[in-house]
């Protein structure tokens, strides 16, 4: 089967036939890094990660660039700067290195490129100089905006009419605009803000720009792949390509030649019947989450569903998750003496994740593979193990030690107890000293310590909690 991946500005799914098979392009909008990032914003992150290892899979991993960009000038984080007295340099490396460290921990591959609109400066001032030379934007009182009436095919990407455009648009309406619409590429700095010289004054880029810029710098443009969650559809994306666009002077509007091929959006992540956010409140932090449980089984629970789809995020969801990856780590744990054989994940499951990312489908064929592993006979067995590892690594998942899953959180002082205690109850078991062997099972399981006896020994792992 061929990728085939829906289209938001085709609304339509189109087979993936990218520009340059030996250089395969995708960007994603990234974090703003001034605060923790929600398990909202990690939804993106791990949706575009599984496509990442995809491409990677089908053009070799040496043939696919990756860039994710962090905008690390921002209202936000100068605030934030200003509250604790710092630059924003202070804040914003500050948690960019949190979010790299959680987004692994959810088991998301680095980017190729993770470009930052602070070292990205000469790129948009130049980019906003081809922009205003060609006529597709002017300077105002010192700002320079986007002429919208310069680009006929405003509003395609989203659909939305221009009355809806200038409601969601950024910036208030001013009396140097020249449309409503036409949004701010450059502003000058408040008090106390960042600044840079420009050919317009000092000041600092709208947030629109910085995009088209770090894909120009570290891509080049156009690309194959946009991708973002379904929030930046408008106005952030539809003011990227009409810049993009116009700065290289593709004025007939044709995307496809101008700016990037396909663009894929993933659906809100929802807590309760309210969309994820922080002005809402309602946010489940990233780093929090990681301490609570495996960054593995939260990356399931971001994938049980289409990617498109919303998807509602419950305690629930996490539990389902550890017990979906119980199943699979302990298919695995089961075969250990099953030599995987060299093989490559199953048609079936390739077929789905082909499928504009089926995860579902996907995930679903992982566990047919598992018990293909455990009831198949002979050669059987090898390629089901082999096929299960190779499928679930395409996905991000069951790279770790089955054994190591099922002790998770463990300290060495109980895991040194617990062996002590099974060694213990073997030794009783052989000699055929029942009350003792019990004695010894009743201590394990006050420890919340589960033993499960096989035909190559004891094993264990802490129990769930009620």
């Amino acid at each position: 089967m061929t990728l085939a991946l829906y289209d938001s500005m085709d609304r339509a799914k189109r087979p993936f036939v990218p520009r340059d098979p030996s250089r395969v392009t995708m960007y994603v909008c990234g974090p703003t890094v001034y605060n923790y990032a929600h398990i909202g914003n990690a939804r993106p992150v791990v949706v575009f990660d599984v496509l990442f290892r995809l491409l990677r899979h089908l053009y070799g991993a040496e043939h696919v660039i990756y860039a994710a960009n962090v905008t690390d000038v921002d209202d936000k984080i100068n605030k934030k700067a200003a509250e604790e007295g710092v630059p924003i340099s202070t804040i914003t490396d500050r948690y960019l290195g949190v979010y790299n460290a959680d987004m692994a921990e959810l088991g998301a591959l680095r980017p190729t490129h993770q470009p930052r609109a602070t070292q990205t400066m000469g790129a948009i001032i130049a980019m906003i100089g081809r922009l205003v030379d060609n006529g597709s934007a002017y300077a105002a009182e010192g700002h320079v905006l986007f002429n919208t009436q310069a680009y006929p095919d405003y509003g395609k990407l989203s659909g939305h009419p221009m009355e809806d455009m200038i409601a969601g648009a950024r910036v208030d309406v001013a009396p140097y605009k020249r449309h409503p619409a036409d949004f701010v590429l450059w502003k000058p700095s408040k008090e106390n803000e960042p600044v840079w010289d420009s050919p317009w004054g000092p000041g600092r880029p709208g947030w629109h720009i910085e995009c088209s810029a770090m894909i120009e710098q570290s891509l080049g443009l156009p690309i194959d792949i946009h991708g973002g969650g379904i929030d930046l559809l408008f106005p952030h994306h539809e003011n990227e390509m009409a810049q993009g666009v116009c700065a290289h002077g593709h004025h007939d509007g044709d995307h496809k030649v101008g700016y990037a091929n396909y663009w894929l959006h993933n659906g809100f992540l929802n807590m309760g019947a309210e969309k994820m956010s922080k002005s809402l409140g309602n946010v489940a932090l990233v780093h929090d989450l990681v301490a609570q449980a495996p960054g593995e089984a939260l990356r399931w629970a971001l994938l049980v569903g289409h990617y498109r789809a919303p998807l509602d995020w419950t305690g629930d969801l996490i539990e389902q998750s550890k017990k979906a990856l119980d199943r699979l780590y302990g298919a695995l744990r089961r075969s250990s003496e099953v030599e995987a054989e060299d093989t490559g994940p199953s048609a079936k499951f390739m077929a789905a994740l082909e499928d504009d990312l089926n995860t579902p489908a996907a995930m679903a064929e992982l566990f047919g593979l598992a018990t293909a592993l455990e009831t198949a006979k002979g050669p059987g067995r090898a390629k089901a193990k082999g096929e299960l590892l190779a499928s679930a690594q395409v996905m991000g998942f069951l790279a770790g030690d089955p054994e190591a899953w099922f002790q998770a959180g463990v300290t060495d002082e109980l895991r040194e107890k617990v062996e002590a205690l099974i060694a213990e109850r073997v030794a009783a078991r052989a000699a055929k000293d029942w009350a003792a062997a019990d004695r010894i099972r009743d201590a394990l399981t006050a420890l919340n310590v589960e033993v499960m006896d096989g035909p190559t020994g004891a094993t264990w792992r802490i129990r769930e909690q009620a």
